[in-house]
C-alpha cells in the first residue's frame, strides 16, 4: 500500500511507509527541511529530524504514531469502522489521521476515497446528542464515510467544531475545536466534577481555555475548548503538542508510573529543562494543583508539551483536572511524588521535595503559592448543581490535610 504523507503546519515533514504495525516506519524527505530544520524537535523530542533514520529510536518513532490513537471501546469502533485490526496503526491512521491531537495531518495522498475538501455539517442540539449516543455508529463523532478524526484516551466523547455561533460535525479533516464528553450513567457527577476542577484551575492561572456545562436536548454535556487550536480567518489553526507518553517513549498504559516505571515526574521535568524555559516550575504547580484537588488521574498523556511554529516549546495548560477522591478508588496517584503514591498521605513538604529534585528555584513558594490559590479558589467558587454532593467541603478538608501534616520521618 502507499505510503502516508505526514504533514505539520500544513508543510510535508515526513511519510510514514510499511503497511505492518511491527515494521512501519517515519523518514524524512528532502522537503522536510525546506521549512524545518535539521534535529529540528518541533515534531516530538523523541523524534529530532534526521536525514537517516537512526535504527535506535524505531521503536520509539512506531510508538509516536501509535500514541495518537484512542485506547479501548473508541479504538476497537475506529478499528471495525476502517475494517482493520486494532494493532494496524498504519491502517487507522490512513483512515483517521487528518484531525488528530497537535498539528499534525496524515493521510495518504493516493486514496481515491479522500475526501476532495475539508467541510463542516451543521448540527442542532438534537443532532450533537444524536451523535454522543451513537458511539458505535459515529466513534469521536466521526461520519461513517467522511470521518477523519483521532483522539487519544478512555473516555467517551465527540470531537466538534464551533464556528459561527453554531455547532458543526468535521468531515473529511476539517480541524475539530471543541471535546464533548457527555454526562455517564455510571458516573453521573464527573462531567460535572471536572467543570469545577477545571473551574478552579482558571483561577489558579493554570489553564486560560474555556470549559463549561451544555445542554444538549436534555442531556448535559461537559464541553472542552481544545488548546491545541487557535482561532483564525478561516479554518482554525493547529498547535502541535505531544504528550509525556510519546515524548518518552511509553506505550499505553505505562502512562502509569507503576505499569513498568516508563513514566515519573523526574524524568518529566528532566524533559522539560531541555526544551523549555520555565516548564519545571510550572509542572511543579500543576503536580501540586492535581494533589491539592484530589486528582488521581494525573498521567503522562495528561500531561503535554506544545510546539508552537513561531516560539520556543512550553508546557500544555492543565488538563482533565478532575477531583476523584470521593470515588470508589484506591486513591492512589497516577505519578508519585516524592515516593508517595497514596493521595491522602501526600504533605505540602512532599511536593517541596519532589520539586527541589528537579532543580527547581523556591520550590516551597511554589507550592505555597498554588495552595494558597486553591484555597482562595474554593472559598469564592461553588460546584454547579450535579456535582458531587459536598464536594467543596470535601475539597476544603483534604486540603487542610495537606497543608498542615507534618513531614514523614
Amino acid at each position: 500500500m502507499a505510503d502516508l504523507a505526514v504533514h505539520l503546519y500544513g508543510s510535508p515533514v515526513g511519510i510514514l511507509t510499511g503497511a505492518d504495525w511491527r515494521t512501519f516506519d517515519f523518514k524524512t524527505t528532502p522537503e522536510t527541511f525546506e521549512r524545518f530544520d535539521l534535529m529540528s524537535t518541533i515534531l516530538s523530542e523523541a523524534i529530532p529530524l534526521r536525514l537517516l533514520p537512526d535504527r535506535k529510536t524505531t521503536a520509539r518513532r512506531r510508538n509516536f504514531f501509535a500514541e495518537l490513537l484512542p485506547e479501548g471501546q473508541a479504538r476497537e469502533l475506529l478499528a471495525a469502522r476502517a475494517r482493520v485490526e486494532q494493532s494496524d496503526v498504519i491502517g487507522l491512521l490512513r483512515r483517521y489521521g487528518r484531525d488528530v491531537a497537535g498539528a499534525l495531518e496524515i493521510f495518504d495522498p493516493d486514496d481515491a476515497n479522500e475526501p476532495a475538501r475539508p467541510e463542516l455539517r451543521r448540527l442542532d442540539g438534537v443532532g450533537v446528542r444524536r451523535l454522543m449516543e451513537r458511539e458505535v455508529d459515529a466513534p469521536l463523532g466521526n461520519d461513517p464515510k467522511l470521518g477523519r478524526i483521532s483522539l487519544g484516551g478512555m473516555q467517551e466523547k465527540v470531537t466538534l467544531t464551533r464556528a459561527d455561533g453554531a455547532w458543526h460535525q468535521p468531515l473529511g479533516g476539517y480541524p475539530s475545536t471543541h471535546i464533548i464528553k457527555p454526562r455517564s450513567d455510571a458516573y453521573p457527577t464527573m462531567v460535572f466534577d471536572e467543570e469545577y476542577g477545571s473551574r478552579l484551575a482558571r483561577q489558579v492561572g493554570l489553564l486560560d481555555y474555556k470549559v463549561w456545562i451544555e445542554d444538549f436536548a436534555g442531556l448535559p454535556a461537559l464541553v472542552v475548548e481544545r488548546y491545541d487550536r487557535r482561532p483564525a480567518g478561516g479554518p482554525p489553526q493547529r498547535i502541535h503538542q505531544e504528550d509525556f507518553n510519546q515524548a518518552l517513549g511509553a506505550s499505553g498504559n505505562q502512562k502509569y508510573q507503576e505499569h513498568g516505571g516508563v513514566v515519573t515526574l523526574k524524568r518529566i521535568a528532566a524533559l522539560l529543562a531541555r526544551a523549555t524555559a520555565d516548564g519545571q516550575a510550572q509542572l511543579l504547580r500543576l503536580v501540586t494543583f492535581a494533589v491539592a484537588i484530589g486528582n488521581l488521574d494525573l498521567h503522562a498523556k495528561n500531561l503535554s508539551l506544545l510546539h508552537p511554529d513561531d516560539s520556543p516549546a512550553r508546557l500544555a495548560p492543565a488538563y482533565d483536572q478532575v477531583p476523584l477522591l470521593h470515588h470508589p478508588t484506591d486513591g492512589r496517584l497516577a505519578l508519585k511524588v516524592n515516593g508517595v503514591y497514596a493521595a491522602r498521605q501526600v504533605t505540602a513538604a512532599d511536593l517541596v521535595a519532589e520539586g527541589e529534585t528537579w532543580g527547581v528555584n523556591d520550590a516551597e513558594a511554589e507550592v505555597e503559592s498554588v495552595l494558597d490559590r486553591v484555597a482562595e479558589a474554593l472559598a469564592t467558587q461553588s460546584p454547579l448543581p450535579g456535582a458531587y454532593p459536598n464536594l467543596n467541603l470535601e475539597l476544603e478538608a483534604h486540603l487542610d490535610r495537606l497543608s498542615h501534616r507534618q513531614p514523614r520521618r
